[in-house]
């Protein structure tokens, strides 16, 4: 997979390889995978590497995304967090970007490249808000910013 190199006038160039996404309250409402990101997941992995990490609360993370070129990661340690934030180092920060919206995602957040956090069904942890770079109000929305980085560029740039 191809880097992608999206340049932010006075705020950072980004070399975008990888999107780790948070299944559960991000991709996912309580274990099944939200319709609207289907179509994304197929067009974005043209694209970018995609990963998928989550504790897998409801059993159906592998089910639900076996129509998609996306790589699992099942959370198996006692700090989530953190396992996070490692599996994030093991890509490269430089080359991540990582989308979430819990309290276990704040060291992914801060660790990527760039830190997206989502506003949706399961609400967001305030402290994942104040540790990311973009709030979003949808999965939707946030996937569609590596569509069309100009709407990432024009919410960044200084």
């Amino acid at each position: 997979m191809s880097t992608n190199e999206i340049n932010i006038n006075n705020y950072k160039n980004l070399s975008i390889k990888h999107i780790v996404l948070d299944y559960n309250g991000t991709l996912a409402k309580d274990g099944v995978l939200k319709e609207g990101v289907k179509k994304l997941l197929r067009e974005l992995s043209k694209l970018y590497t995609l990963h998928v990490i989550t504790a897998d609360t409801f059993g159906s993370v592998q089910s639900q995304v076996a129509a998609f070129d996306v790589e699992v990661k099942v959370l198996k340690s006692a700090n989530h967090t953190e396992e996070k934030a490692e599996y994030v180092k093991s890509l490269g920060t430089t080359s991540c970007v990582a989308v979430g919206n819990g309290n276990n995602d704040i060291a992914m957040l801060k660790t990527a490249s760039l830190g997206i956090v989502l506003i949706g069904d399961e609400g967001c942890a305030t402290q994942t808000l104040l540790a990311s770079d973009v709030t979003c109000k949808s999965i939707e929305d946030a996937l569609e910013l590596f569509l069309h980085p100009k709407r990432l560029i024009a919410t960044l740039r200084k």
